[in-house]
């Protein structure tokens, strides 16, 4: 199958999805189109797509589970009380810092970046008006601790990431700890640097919420998804996440004492998984379509005519699919079911290869054809002119994790060696 074939159709993906079409819809047909033009026939197509949807259907299923433990931490309060705490902890004088680190943890702990965003968004409001400072300045500042979180998280884009790698999930997550911790160090030496000097936070429209559960039952939760992750590398003992996430949802709901939302808890999680499943799916048949094409060949000639080494792929092709969809999990879809095979044959580990996947996916899924773009900005109240101005800060932040987990695996390969 043809390279431009399945290049017309990701580029007519690309532009349905900014004309507003529904974005499962317009990478089906994408596909569809791409697999026509590439050379095969309707009934060779449609296989390759079915056969590119089968590859994501075990994170798919794991990616549901998930909603109980994101679920209960958005709707029992466990989310806002855990920001809650590090903002008033840390003082008003480190109020960025504050924001960025628990925009980190909330995304690394299971929740998604955008609801972490619009989760902490009334309190960055609320103490931006006290200090008059800009709400791009507020927004980077989570932004930036999201995308550090989430490449170290139990979210869909390290799930699928590590699925169609076939690395285990906690190795995943454990190697880009490093990369995270030095783009939060990178993102904090930006906002001071940086003069971002939008309009001031003047007003607060959203309370903060009422009744609570304490910091330490909060936290619950997602620690024991975390330790029953961390069985695997330490003891060797295998808790798949298909149990571990849905496990620590359920024991947090309990420590909390908010059984009475129990099924609202699950109900609004499966509701957010649900997207990103659907999402998936159509994400599965034009991954199934790219596979299949040489527009994967096409991109390594690119790359070793730019004298870019095989190490690269990994990174490059997270980020160049996450340009593609606007969404991490969808770029780390594409990038992985691509290239996994191509990655491994080049020497690297399925969990490095899964790492910096994952990082590259954090470069670019913030482009304005994606529902990230529009969530935060609302959730801010920045008009679209100040929250274009941001995107290049964004991807400096996506562009640093990548490189950190970039060196991080040849770090690691030297060490093997």
């Amino acid at each position: 199958m043809t390279a431009i074939g399945a290049l017309i159709g990701l580029l007519l993906t690309i532009f349905l999805i900014i004309r507003k079409a529904n974005p499962a819809y317009s990478l089906i047909l994408g596909a569809l189109t791409g697999g026509l033009l590439g050379g095969l026939g309707l009934v060779d197509t449609v296989s390759v797509m079915i056969d590119g949807v089968k590859d994501v259907t075990p994170a798919i299923i794991r990616i549901l589970t998930a909603g109980i433990l994101s679920g209960a931490l958005v709707k029992t309060g466990a989310a806002y009380r855990i920001a809650q705490t590090l903002v008033h902890k840390l003082g008003q004088g480190n109020m960025l810092f504050a924001l960025a680190l628990s925009t980190m943890i909330l995304t690394a702990i299971g929740v998604f970046i955008d609801v972490a965003v619009i989760t902490i968004a009334p309190i960055a409001l609320a103490v931006g008006q006290r200090l008059e400072t800009s709400k791009m300045k507020l927004l980077l500042a989570m932004i930036g601790g999201g995308k550090c979180g989430n490449i170290i998280s139990p979210n869909p884009n390290t799930i699928i990431a590590a699925e169609n790698m076939g690395a285990p999930l906690p190795s995943v997550m454990f190697a880009n700890i490093v990369p995270a911790l030095l783009g939060l160090a990178v993102l904090m030496i930006l906002l001071r640097i940086v003069k971002l000097q939008g309009e001031k936070a003047t007003e607060v429209s959203i309370t903060e919420q009422d009744d609570l559960p304490p910091f330490w039952a909060s936290i619950i939760g997602p620690a024991t998804t975390i330790i029953l992750l961390a069985l695997r590398p330490i003891a060797n003992i295998i808790i798949d996440p298909l149990i571990a996430l849905p496990a620590g949802g359920i024991v947090g709901i309990l420590c909390m004492g908010k059984q009475n939302i129990f099924k609202e808890s699950i109900a609004y999680g499966l509701e957010k998984m649900s997207v990103i499943a659907v999402l998936l799916i159509g994400t599965g048949t034009i991954a199934g379509i790219i596979k299949q094409s040489t527009l994967k060949d096409f991109i390594l000639k690119g790359l070793e005519y730019a004298g870019i080494g095989d190490v690269m792929i990994a990174p490059v092709s997270g980020a160049l699919m996450s340009a593609a969809t606007a969404s991490t999990t969808a770029g780390a879809t594409v990038a992985a079911a691509s290239f996994s095979t191509t990655i491994i044959a080049a020497g690297i580990s399925a969990v490095w290869g899964a790492a910096m996947i994952n990082a590259g996916a954090t470069v670019l899924d913030h482009l304005p054809h994606g529902s990230f773009f529009h969530a935060t900005a609302g959730a801010t109240q920045v008009d679209l002119k100040e929250r274009l101005k941001m995107i290049p800060y964004e991807s400096m932040i996506g562009a640093a994790l990548a490189i950190f987990s970039t060196v991080a695996c040849l770090i690691n390969s030297v060490k093997i060696l």
